[in-house]
Protein backbone atom coordinates (compact mmCIF):
# COMPACT_ATOMS: atom_id res chain seq x y z
CA UNK A 1 0.00 0.00 0.00
CA UNK A 2 1.06 3.40 -0.68
CA UNK A 3 2.32 6.25 2.01
CA UNK A 4 0.10 9.21 2.19
CA UNK A 5 1.04 12.22 0.41
CA UNK A 6 -0.76 15.63 0.56
CA UNK A 7 -0.56 18.80 -1.93
CA UNK A 8 -0.21 22.52 -1.07
CA UNK A 9 -1.33 25.33 -3.11
CA UNK A 10 -1.98 29.20 -3.11
CA UNK A 11 -5.44 30.26 -3.13
CA UNK A 12 -4.95 33.06 -5.57
CA UNK A 13 -7.47 35.73 -5.43
CA UNK A 14 -9.27 34.33 -2.12
CA UNK A 15 -9.30 36.81 1.24
CA UNK A 16 -10.63 34.09 3.16
CA UNK A 17 -12.12 30.68 4.15
CA UNK A 18 -15.22 31.78 3.92
CA UNK A 19 -14.54 33.26 0.35
CA UNK A 20 -12.82 29.78 -0.45
CA UNK A 21 -15.86 28.19 -0.09
CA UNK A 22 -18.32 30.84 -1.57
CA UNK A 23 -16.35 29.84 -4.96
CA UNK A 24 -16.30 26.76 -4.49
CA UNK A 25 -19.96 26.59 -4.62
CA UNK A 26 -20.74 28.24 -7.40
CA UNK A 27 -20.78 26.07 -10.61
CA UNK A 28 -17.43 27.22 -12.59
CA UNK A 29 -15.72 25.35 -9.77
CA UNK A 30 -17.64 22.27 -9.79
CA UNK A 31 -17.42 19.13 -12.08
CA UNK A 32 -20.44 17.03 -13.64
CA UNK A 33 -21.00 15.56 -10.48
CA UNK A 34 -21.10 18.74 -8.15
CA UNK A 35 -17.61 18.45 -6.40
CA UNK A 36 -15.48 21.48 -6.35
CA UNK A 37 -12.06 20.66 -8.44
CA UNK A 38 -9.24 22.33 -9.14
CA UNK A 39 -7.82 22.17 -12.75
CA UNK A 40 -3.81 22.05 -13.01
CA UNK A 41 -1.72 21.78 -15.88
CA UNK A 42 0.43 18.43 -14.33
CA UNK A 43 -0.79 15.41 -13.41
CA UNK A 44 1.26 14.10 -9.95
CA UNK A 45 3.11 11.85 -10.16
CA UNK A 46 2.79 10.36 -6.42
CA UNK A 47 -0.77 10.29 -7.80
CA UNK A 48 -0.87 6.76 -5.96
CA UNK A 49 0.23 8.48 -2.55
CA UNK A 50 -2.27 11.56 -2.91
CA UNK A 51 -5.27 9.39 -3.49
CA UNK A 52 -4.21 7.52 -0.63
CA UNK A 53 -6.05 9.24 1.75
CA UNK A 54 -4.23 12.79 0.67
CA UNK A 55 -5.59 16.43 1.21
CA UNK A 56 -5.02 19.90 0.00
CA UNK A 57 -3.74 22.44 2.18
CA UNK A 58 -5.04 25.41 1.04
CA UNK A 59 -2.66 28.77 1.86
CA UNK A 60 -4.72 31.93 2.07
CA UNK A 61 -3.11 35.17 2.49
CA UNK A 62 0.39 33.91 3.00
CA UNK A 63 -1.26 30.97 5.67
CA UNK A 64 -2.38 27.63 5.45
CA UNK A 65 -5.81 27.96 7.19
CA UNK A 66 -7.74 25.18 5.97
CA UNK A 67 -7.52 21.57 3.72
CA UNK A 68 -9.87 19.42 1.17
CA UNK A 69 -9.55 15.67 0.93
CA UNK A 70 -9.00 14.86 -2.51
CA UNK A 71 -11.11 12.06 -4.18
CA UNK A 72 -9.95 11.76 -7.17
CA UNK A 73 -8.01 12.81 -10.32
CA UNK A 74 -9.87 13.37 -13.45
CA UNK A 75 -8.12 13.95 -17.07
CA UNK A 76 -10.11 17.10 -18.38
CA UNK A 77 -9.45 18.65 -22.19
CA UNK A 78 -9.41 22.80 -22.21
CA UNK A 79 -11.11 24.67 -23.91
CA UNK A 80 -7.38 24.64 -26.07
CA UNK A 81 -7.46 21.03 -26.56
CA UNK A 82 -4.64 20.21 -23.70
CA UNK A 83 -5.14 17.70 -21.38
CA UNK A 84 -4.67 18.59 -17.79
CA UNK A 85 -5.41 17.43 -14.41
CA UNK A 86 -8.90 18.08 -12.31
CA UNK A 87 -8.09 17.40 -8.42
CA UNK A 88 -11.54 16.57 -7.29
CA UNK A 89 -12.42 17.34 -3.68
CA UNK A 90 -14.49 16.60 -0.60
CA UNK A 91 -17.37 19.17 -0.58
CA UNK A 92 -16.48 21.14 2.68
CA UNK A 93 -13.27 22.83 4.01
CA UNK A 94 -11.87 21.71 6.88
CA UNK A 95 -9.96 24.58 8.82
CA UNK A 96 -6.64 24.08 10.09
CA UNK A 97 -4.06 25.69 12.44
CA UNK A 98 -2.28 28.38 10.85
CA UNK A 99 1.02 28.34 9.52
CA UNK A 100 2.42 31.08 7.25
CA UNK A 101 3.83 29.90 3.87
CA UNK A 102 5.76 31.91 1.64
CA UNK A 103 4.54 32.27 -2.05
CA UNK A 104 4.89 29.33 -4.59
CA UNK A 105 3.77 28.75 -7.98
CA UNK A 106 1.27 25.94 -8.72
CA UNK A 107 0.62 22.68 -6.03
CA UNK A 108 3.64 21.30 -4.35
CA UNK A 109 3.89 17.76 -2.48
CA UNK A 110 3.35 17.93 1.49
CA UNK A 111 4.37 15.26 3.66
CA UNK A 112 2.07 14.36 6.87
CA UNK A 113 4.87 15.50 9.02
CA UNK A 114 4.81 18.79 7.43
CA UNK A 115 1.04 18.90 7.30
CA UNK A 116 -0.42 21.30 9.67
CA UNK A 117 -3.32 19.76 12.23
CA UNK A 118 -6.96 20.33 12.31
CA UNK A 119 -8.56 22.17 14.11
CA UNK A 120 -9.85 20.87 17.50
CA UNK A 121 -13.74 20.33 17.41
CA UNK A 122 -15.73 23.34 18.75
CA UNK A 123 -13.42 25.74 16.86
CA UNK A 124 -13.23 24.82 13.51
CA UNK A 125 -16.47 26.97 13.18
CA UNK A 126 -14.82 30.06 14.74
CA UNK A 127 -14.23 33.82 12.49
CA UNK A 128 -10.60 33.53 11.06
CA UNK A 129 -8.46 35.76 12.91
CA UNK A 130 -6.83 38.66 10.49
CA UNK A 131 -4.47 37.21 8.37
CA UNK A 132 -1.52 39.37 9.81
CA UNK A 133 -2.40 38.71 13.67
CA UNK A 134 -2.55 35.11 13.13
CA UNK A 135 0.75 34.86 10.71
CA UNK A 136 2.38 36.96 13.86
CA UNK A 137 1.06 34.43 16.57
CA UNK A 138 1.85 31.06 13.84
CA UNK A 139 5.40 32.47 13.88
CA UNK A 140 6.12 32.84 17.53
CA UNK A 141 4.11 29.56 17.85
CA UNK A 142 1.02 30.32 19.54
CA UNK A 143 -1.40 29.23 16.44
Amino acid sequence: MADVTHLIKLSVGTDSVESLAAWQATPAAQGPDGCPRHVTRMWPRRSEAVLNGGSIYWVIKGLVQCRQRILRLDRVTGHDGVERCAIVLEPGLIRTYTAPRRPFQGWRYLAPSDAQGDLPEGRESEESLPPELAGALAEIGVL
